[in-house]
C-alpha cells in the first residue's frame, strides 16, 4: 500500500464516514434470500460491512456452512452482494449469457475498471479473445522466448550469481519481476521486456489497479464520479507508457496499414494480436497502449501470486523438493525444453494445483452483475435482483470434505494419483492445473473461465522446474509456511514472507 499517498488516504477516510450516513432504503430492499448477518438495524448493518473488511473469508465459509446449496447475502459497505452455493447453482451462473449474468461488469467492479483502466475495457472486452487466441494458440511457437527469459531474468538477480552460499529472498518482489520479463518477453519481445523503467511502470501500474480499485469500490455510486479520477493513476500510466510502447505501435500500424497484417517478420506478440482485432477508435496507439497495461495488469498478478504460494509450499513442505525435481531432470533429460515436455511433468502439474486448491486467490469467485432487467431467475425460482452483484463460495468448496479427501492437509501428489486411478480405469483425467470444475474454481468455471490460464500454467510450470533443477530451496524458518494476507473479499501471498535459495554448483 506504499504507493498510496496521503490524499487517497484522507478521501479514504471520509468516503467511508459518508457511506455510514448513506440513506438506507436501497440496503433495506425486500429479499427472499437470507442475510444471516448485519440484519438488526443500521448499526448491525454497517459493523457487519465493517466486519466483512476484516474478516471476508470467515463469513464466506460461515455462509457457506449454513447455506450449503443455497444463497445467502453479504453486506457491503453501500449494498448486499449475493453468494451462490452448490454444484447446480455454480452450473448455473457458469452457463449464463453474458447479457444476463455480466462476467466484465462483474470484473469492473472488483477493480473499478471504468477508473483504473478505462471504461472501453468493459465496453470493448476483447483482450480475452486475443488471448484465447493469439496467445493461447502460439504457446508452443513462443515457448523457446519464454524459457530464454526465465534463464537470463534468474542470472540477472545479483545475490544468486554467487553459487555456494545461501542467500534469503523476499519472494514476491522477485516472483513479480520475473513473472513480469517472460510475460512481456512474449506481450512487446526484446529489448523493451528487460527495460527496468518499463518493468517498474508495469509493476506498479498492477498494483495501483488493485489497491486504488479497492479503495475506489468503497465509495458510494455518487461519489465515484467526482472522486474515483482523483485516485486512479490511469492517465499518468498511459502517459507515461506511450513514451515506451507509442513509438512500437506507431510503427506497426504503419506497415500494417502499408503492407498488410502478413508482411516480413511482423511479430508474434501481443500488440500484433491486439492490432489483428482492433477496429476503430481502438486501433489507435493510446487505446493498444492500454491494452497492454491492462493484459499485463491481468497476467502479472495471477501468476505471481500463484508462483510465490507455490515456493511458499514446497519449502514448507521440503519432503516434496526431492520428486519433484527428479520428475523435471528425468523429463528435460527425455524431452528437452519444451512446452510438451511441461505437460509430463505431472506430479509438478499437480503439486500447483494442490497449492492452489489450499490458498486459492479470493473465498468468492466467478463475478457476475445482473443485467437482466428481472432479475437472474435459478431454476428453483430464486431471484437475484436487477444491478446486483453475485459470485459464488470458492475456498469453502476447495476445503469442503465432500470434494477432498482430509482438505485440510497440504497434499502435493493429490492430484497425481487421481491421474494414475483414472489411467487405470481407463477414464479421462480432468484434473490438470488448468482444469476448472465445480469443486475447483481458482480459474473460474465455464464460459468464461479464464482464458490466460495455459500461459499461466506454462510460466509457473517452467518457473517451478527451473528452479528445482538450478537452486536448492529452504524455508526461512523449518516447516513454517508465511501466512496469508487477507483484505474483505481479497487474499494473497504474504508480501514479506521469504525463502532461502542457493545455486546448485552442477546444475545446468
Amino acid at each position: 500500500m506504499k504507493d498510496l499517498d496521503f490524499k487517497s488516504l484522507v478521501i479514504s477516510g471520509l468516503t467511508i464516514a459518508f457511506s455510514i450516513l448513506w440513506v438506507r432504503s436501497y440496503l433495506k430492499h425486500q429479499s427472499t434470500i437470507p442475510a444471516f448477518v448485519g440484519t438488526k438495524g443500521f448499526f448491525s448493518y454497517y459493523l457487519a460491512a465493517l466486519h466483512l473488511l476484516w474478516n471476508g473469508g470467515d463469513v464466506i465459509q460461515q455462509g457457506y456452512t449454513k447455506y450449503r446449496d443455497g444463497l445467502f447475502r453479504i453486506p457491503k459497505l453501500h449494498r448486499w452482494d449475493y453468494v451462490a452455493n452448490g454444484k447446480q447453482r455454480i452450473a448455473e451462473v457458469a452457463s449464463a449469457p453474458e447479457e444476463i449474468l455480466s462476467f466484465n461488469y462483474g470484473v469492473e467492479d472488483i477493480i473499478q475498471a471504468d477508473y483504473t483502466i478505462g471504461p472501453q475495457m468493459t465496453s470493448y472486452p476483447h483482450n480475452a479473445t486475443v488471448v484465447r487466441v493469439g496467445l493461447t494458440r502460439n504457446l508452443g511457437r513462443c515457448f523457446p522466448q519464454i524459457l530464454d527469459e526465465i534463464v537470463h531474468a534468474f542470472d540477472d538477480v545479483e545475490a544468486l550469481k554467487d553459487n555456494s552460499d545461501w542467500k534469503l529472498f523476499q519472494v514476491m518482489p522477485i516472483a513479480m519481476q520475473i513473472v513480469a520479463r517472460t510475460s512481456n518477453r512474449v506481450f512487446v519481445g526484446l529489448p523493451l521486456c528487460r527495460e527496468k523503467k518499463y518493468l517498474d511502470l508495469i509493476l506498479n501500474y498492477t498494483v495501483t489497479v488493485f489497491t486504488r480499485g479497492t479503495i475506489i469500490g468503497l465509495l458510494p455510486a455518487l461519489l465515484k464520479p467526482i472522486l474515483g479520477p482523483l485516485i486512479s493513476t490511469r492517465k499518468s500510466s498511459i502517459r507515461h507508457a506511450l513514451k515506451f510502447l507509442g513509438p512500437m505501435i506507431d510503427e506497426r500500424l504503419r506497415k500494417d496499414d502499408e503492407c498488410g497484417s502478413d508482411w516480413p517478420g511482423r511479430p508474434t506478440d501481443l500488440i500484433s494480436w491486439l492490432i489483428d482485432v482492433a477496429e476503430g477508435e481502438e486501433r489507435t496507439t493510446s487505446a493498444l497502449t492500454l491494452r497492454v497495461l491492462a493484459t499485463n495488469m491481468a497476467a502479472i498478478h495471477n501468476t505471481s501470486m500463484t508462483l510465490t504460494s507455490a515456493l511458499f509450499d514446497l519449502t514448507a513442505h521440503p519432503e516434496y523438493i526431492s520428486p519433484l525435481r527428479e520428475e523435471a531432470e528425468r523429463v528435460i533429460a527425455e524431452q528437452g525444453w519444451s512446452k510438451a515436455a511441461l505437460g509430463s511433468m505431472h506430479k509438478i502439474d499437480s503439486f500447483i494445483r494442490e497449492s492452489q486448491r489450499l490458498t486459492g486467490t479470493a473465498p468468492v469467485q466467478m463475478p457476475r452483475k445482473v443485467l437482466a432487467k428481472n432479475g437472474f431467475t435459478f431454476s428453483d425460482g430464486t431471484t437475484i435482483p436487477h444491478g446486483a452483484f453475485l459470485t459464488v463460495s470458492s475456498i469453502p468448496v476447495q476445503y469442503d470434505p465432500d470434494h477432498y479427501e482430509h482438505p485440510n492437509v497440504f497434499d502435493g501428489l493429490r492430484f497425481f494419483r487421481m491421474r494414475d486411478e483414472s489411467a487405470q480405469e481407463g477414464g479421462t483425467f480432468t484434473r490438470h492445473m488448468v482444469s476448472t470444475s465445480a469443486d475447483h474454481l481458482v480459474f473460474g468455471h465455464g464460459r468464461h473461465a479464464c482464458p490466460g490460464r495455459f500461459f499461466a500454467a506454462t510460466q509457473i510450470k517452467a518457473m517451478i522446474a527451473y528452479i528445482l533443477i538450478n537452486y536448492d530451496v529452504r524455508s526461512e524458518t523449518a516447516g513454517v509456511r508465511p501466512p496469508e494476507q487477507c483484505w474483505g473479499l481479497l487474499r494473497w501471498p504474504n508480501p514479506w514472507g521469504r525463502i532461502w535459495l542457493r545455486k546448485r554448483g552442477s546444475a545446468e
